[in-house]
């Protein structure tokens, strides 16, 4: 669904889809958050999950920049590719996600890498990746700081870590990733997360600690 307060006016539209997530022999049902960055002329994608149909909406008539993947997880991916060739419009991901990709379009590769570092405009907006590994091996989280916000797709969550409890993760490697790279962001920057509810750096700054005690002493931390 395209969130009523969203409607496609940017900067920011969210969109919320539904599917499932499937990974080492499990099925799970999931909503996935859709973020659609830009102007009323050109946006980029972050995400492309479940419905091409509604994430279409949420474009309306709008020119897609770049479908950019946070990680290679089939909730996340599993639209790209009918997004790009829709809107014709080239996929970025991070090349240690491409065992990942495969899984899920093992005839079809990203158009282009996705690196630590890069910079992308979109109506007047800067985003900056910023690699995060842990959930997966090359997970990506997007930086815009003149909005004061930051997409971390599964790698930060309101209450917490991504799970890193399945193949291709890392509890430790997630760990140094938020606390380097994003918990270092300004406090009242807003984590748009890949799945339910926002929260901002400040909020989530006094718990690392405990996330790292629990995770390191209970494996169920690390499957959440």
């Amino acid at each position: 669904m395209v969130l009523p307060e969203s409607q496609p006016t940017g900067p920011i539209d969210q969109v919320v889809t539904s599917g499932t997530f499937s990974l080492d022999g499990g099925t799970w049902a999931v909503m996935n958050n859709v973020w659609i960055i830009g102007d009323e002329k050109e946006v980029i994608v972050i995400d492309a999950s479940h419905d091409v149909e509604t994430i279409a909406e949420g474009i309306a008539d709008r020119r897609v920049v770049a479908v950019i993947c946070t990680h290679g997880h089939n909730d996340h991916v599993n639209q790209g590719p009918a997004l790009a060739d829709r809107f014709d419009a080239p996929i970025l991901l991070n090349l240690a996600e491409a065992p990942l990709w495969m899984m899920t379009h093992p005839d079809r590769k990203p158009d282009r890498e996705l690196s630590d570092g890069d910079v992308f405009r979109v109506g007047g907006i800067s985003l900056r990746a910023i690699v995060t590994p842990g959930h997966s091996p090359g997970s990506t989280c997007l930086y815009a700081q003149d909005l004061g916000t930051v997409f971390s797709g599964d790698t930060l969550f309101k209450g917490g870590p991504g799970v890193t409890g399945r193949s291709f993760s890392s509890f430790d490697s997630i760990i140094d990733s938020i606390s380097d790279r994003l918990l270092t962001l300004p406090g009242d920057t807003v984590v748009r997360t890949g799945h339910g509810v926002s929260t901002t750096v400040g909020t989530e700054l006094p718990h690392l600690g405990d996330w790292i005690l629990r995770g390191r002493g209970t494996p169920g931390l690390r499957r959440r």
